[in-house]
């Protein structure tokens, strides 16, 4: 919780699970670019080098140094039917919490 900026408090009593949701999804894609800004650097850093062919390494592009898990298996979009399920849960977080 306070990694991403938001005290034990505010995450238990104040926040809705939709905005927890959001807030994990946000700091999850800050720190996606943050190592994807890293591996870019890192094949700058490589390719200045003189004696560091990369092409000879068949590295041609900074994904070919690392591939991120992110990167391996790209998400589909939800369904209809996932969408439903996750609206209903939403409905009954709310119905309980304000019940």
């Amino acid at each position: 919780m306070g990694e991403i900026g938001v005290s034990r408090k505010e995450y238990l009593y104040d926040l809705d699970y939709w905005e927890i949701l959001l807030i994990s999804r946000g700091y999850q894609n800050r720190a996606r670019n943050l190592w994807s800004a890293m591996r870019w650097h890192a094949y700058n850093v490589m390719s200045a080098i003189p004696y560091c062919d990369l092409k000879k390494g068949g590295i041609r592009k900074p994904q070919d140094l690392i591939t991120f898990p992110w990167e391996e298996h790209k998400a589909s979009l939800p369904t209809e039917d996932e969408k439903e399920d996750v609206l209903r849960d939403i409905q009954a977080f709310r119905k309980k919490k304000g019940g």
